[in-house]
């Protein structure tokens, strides 16, 4: 495997580099992450392990000895929290070809749902990044794209122009480890994206006018990638939150991609189209927004409907139980 022989420090830190560029992990959250994950590195090296070659076996193994340490359930549910994170980014960045931290538990730890938007939250954004200005076009397409086929932050930000040629009704994804996969373009989508190629074809023109190389990527940059950056993109996702309506807090690139899936599942997608269209190399990861469809329908029948608005309060309080 091509990351098997990098040192485990290595793993956390692009783990944290991205934690920090797609879900704005805080401070203090980096560094509890970076102290859980060296604890359980430590304990892996003293078995002639490595992230690369831990089995679900050893992770369980790591967590009894942190029990028969007497470490509260809090702080065991925070190791394995970061270790199960840990191991999502290296299966979805193709380091590993399995998650073996995928159908652990927690102790006792309720299972974290994923943030997700409404529709009319991602209309705002949508809206937001409509208003007039210099990148109305480029960030039109940024977020109609985005929304459409649910893509991971960096394979939006790196999509190559090629992609786009032809005015597509389906889209070529590179994602992780280098898999490709096609996804469906809605209407507005293709619109968008036309509009932006045509601006940004004519400011490429015009570059090379003046000697500079053209850019392969569809949404090119200066910088040392040559395309526009994850941190970029999600600063400009916090300001369409901000000019939209949205609370900053709930919106993230990668808030629109679980958006993008639970609206599908809500319309009545099939789980393996969605799994198909996310890139997930395993069903079970795409199961999860099953639990976030079914308790916004629970909190849907609780406040509309009419035997639920007219039970006891006591009746109330055990359906939210059940």
């Amino acid at each position: 495997m091509a990351h098997a022989d990098k040192p485990m420090p290595h793993w956390v830190q692009a783990f944290l580099e991205a934690q920090a560029a797609e879900l704005d992990a805080a401070t203090n959250t980096q560094l509890a992450y970076a102290r859980d994950l060296g604890i359980f590195g430590d304990w892996l090296a003293h078995r002639d392990l490595h992230y690369a070659t831990a089995q679900q076996g050893d992770i369980e193994q790591f967590l009894i000895s942190c029990e028969a340490e007497g470490l509260a359930k809090s702080t065991r549910a925070r190791r394995l929290s970061a270790i199960k994170q840990l191991y999502r980014f290296a299966f979805e960045e193709g380091w590993r070809e399995d998650n073996p931290a995928i159908r652990l538990k927690g102790p006792g730890k309720d299972h974290r749902l994923p943030k997700t938007l409404d529709v009319p939250e991602v209309e705002a954004l949508i809206a937001a990044a409509r208003q007039p200005g210099r990148d109305r076009l480029r960030n039109t397409c940024l977020i109609e794209l985005l929304y459409a086929t649910g893509m991971r932050v960096t394979e939006l930000v790196s999509l190559p122009v090629s992609a786009a040629r032809g005015d597509p009704r389906m889209l070529l994804v590179r994602g992780k480890g280098g898999k490709e996969r096609m996804v469906p373009l809605s209407p507005p989508a293709r619109t968008a994206m036309a509009d932006w190629l045509a601006h940004r074809d004519a400011l490429e023109d015009e570059a090379r006018t003046k000697g500079k190389p053209a850019s392969r990527f569809l949404f090119p940059s200066r910088g040392k990638s040559g395309h526009l950056t994850r941190h970029r993109f999600f600063g400009l996702v916090k300001e369409f939150a901000m000019q939209g309506g949205v609370s900053p807090a709930k919106v993230t690139p990668h808030t629109l991609r679980h958006a993008f899936a639970t609206h599908l599942l809500a319309n009545g997608a099939d789980l393996r189209s969605i799994q198909t269209m996310l890139g997930h190399a395993d069903v079970a990861t795409t199961e999860i927004y099953t639990h976030v469809l079914d308790e916004r329908l629970q909190e849907l029948v609780l406040e509309h409907h009419p035997l639920a608005q007219n039970a006891p309060a006591t009746d109330k309080k055990n359906t939210e139980n059940t």
